[in-house]
């Protein structure tokens, strides 16, 4: 009997893609499972329907729907899941920016179009294998999984979980900036990187649709098959990084940033009448700033200012806002970047470096430094450290 897969050249690429996507994706469970990490498992039931949306390609180049036994395979197994795939995007960006998400009931609708497919797939197998014991809807010998209306329902649906993802992670974006001294550390770059690199994938099933004219063909898609497999390897070596880095990056307590601030639930009387209290609270806030220089605790929050000044963050965020014109992270790097300019001019960076300096000042990395350092003085520190030695 001979080994039912034709390793042409089609077929044995994708079966590279397709082995590498499955091991990734059994890593990422195992990692999840071991720390109890819902965004890993996200990710790998994300890669595992990666792997089986190239299946029935990777197969069908194999020869599988010239066999009547591993045709009916491919007929009657729905492997092209496209209207899970969304959902399973969404979740994964949630639960990778807010450690405590849970799923509601509520959430469950968002997998009744999968669910309804997957009972229409239960349909077809029943009445054609079943009842029938012969081709009713499989009668064209097209697999149902690669019908165009099915196709371009499943574009439809990964394009609106696209723009879900993107406000959830534009929503989580604009809470960092409010709510901690360390925004760029836990902005979660890659999930911005993924976002972009499941767009190009949209992106590319529209542009290969439109260009190419053949597209009903079965071979006349491979290209596209190739192209995504490729965007598709790249979310699963840098996801699996990131779930890596993540692990480490918990040692800074990521849970102080949420998207329920349980004490900011209600309003109270500072924040009712915050014109009035900046006269107020202004000057208590430039103290801290001043005499404790809490500028210089590197994993500053909202909330360890708000308990000093034994009031809310709802508060706290209100004075900065509309008192000093800034969100609470560019408020304190504006300050550590202001001792640093006050170390520079007593010539410190003859003994000491600026990253040193900088460390002292509160900043936790070079990058964040050169990026907050440029953005309030318009200079690189060492451009700021040349010109003052000029003087």
């Amino acid at each position: 009997m001979d080994f039912p897969f034709d390793f042409g050249q089609k077929s044995s690429l994708l079966l590279i893609f397709f082995f590498h996507g499955l091991v990734f994706s059994i890593i990422l469970l195992r990692l999840g499972i071991a720390n109890k990490s819902k965004s890993n498992k996200w990710l790998s039931l994300l890669l595992f329907l990666y792997i089986m949306y190239i299946t029935p390609y990777m197969l069908g180049y194999a020869n599988w729907y010239s066999q009547k036994l591993t045709r009916e395979i491919l007929f009657f197994i729905p492997f092209m899941q496209v209207l899970l795939i969304g959902p399973v995007i969404y979740f994964y960006t949630k639960s990778l920016l807010n450690t405590k998400f849970k799923m509601t009931r509520a959430d469950y609708i968002h997998f009744i179009p999968c669910f309804l497919y997957l009972v229409y797939s239960l349909i077809i197998f029943i009445v054609d294998k079943i009842i029938l014991d012969e081709f009713y809807f499989y009668a064209d010998g097209r697999d149902k999984d690669l019908a165009d209306w099915y196709q371009f329902a499943g574009l439809i649906s990964m394009g609106y979980y696209l723009l879900m993802s993107l406000k959830y992670y534009a929503s989580y974006k604009q809470l960092v900036f409010n709510t901690v001294s360390y925004a760029e550390n836990i902005l979660f770059k890659w999930i911005r990187n993924f976002l972009i690199a499941f767009l190009s994938l949209l992106i590319l099933r529209v542009l290969f649709f439109i260009f190419n004219p053949e597209w009903g063909e079965f071979g006349s898609q491979f290209w596209y098959f190739i192209s995504f497999s490729i965007v598709f390897y790249y979310i699963s070596v840098n996801g699996f990084s990131n779930a890596i880095k993540s692990s480490v990056l918990n040692n800074i307590d990521v849970n102080k940033v949420s998207f329920f601030m349980e004490e900011d639930s209600k309003p109270d009387v500072e924040d009712q009448n915050t014109e009035k209290d900046i006269a107020l609270w202004k000057p208590k806030i430039l103290i801290l700033i001043s005499q404790d220089k809490i500028y210089e605790n590197p994993t500053l929050t909202l909330s360890d200012v708000a308990e000093k000044l034994n009031t809310t963050s709802k508060t706290v965020t209100s004075i900065v806002k509309i008192g000093f014109g800034m969100n609470f992270n560019d408020f304190i790097n504006y300050y550590r970047v202001q001792a640093v300019i006050e170390k520079l001019k007593k010539g410190e960076q003859s003994s000491k470096t600026l990253l040193g300096i900088a460390l002292e000042c509160g900043f936790n990395s070079k990058a964040t430094f050169n990026r907050a350092f440029k953005k309030h003085t318009s200079l690189s520190p060492k451009e700021y450290a040349f010109k003052l030695s000029k003087k």
